[in-house]
């Protein structure tokens, strides 16, 4: 199990477990481990996602984004729910940006 911190500062689970899902759906993140981790820790900007989850999402260049969809159970653990690639900028309420 790796921990990245959120923005708020609240340490992110990523357990091999759910990697293993989130490659099986998304097998072009098999090489981003750490891309996703970094995209935790130094998002772009951080959407408002569905059911109270958050997006982290960082430009990894090509107009291709790398999404991170987690939540923020406490102010002491969150956890990865699954990563993607868009090619399209993400929506969502903007509720952090980088700056």
């Amino acid at each position: 199990m790796h921990i990245a911190y959120s923005v708020n500062d609240v340490p992110i689970r990523l357990t091999f477990e759910r990697w293993c899902h989130i490659t099986e759906n998304h097998d072009d993140l098999a090489g981003s481990f750490y891309d996703v981790l970094e995209t935790i820790e130094k998002p772009e900007y951080v959407l408002r996602g569905n059911k109270g989850t958050l997006k982290a999402v960082r430009n990894v260049g090509n107009r291709k984004w790398l999404v991170v969809i987690y939540r923020e159970m406490q102010t002491s653990d969150g956890f990865i729910i699954t990563a993607y690639f868009l090619n399209n900028t993400p929506k969502g309420e903007l509720l952090w940006t980088q700056k």
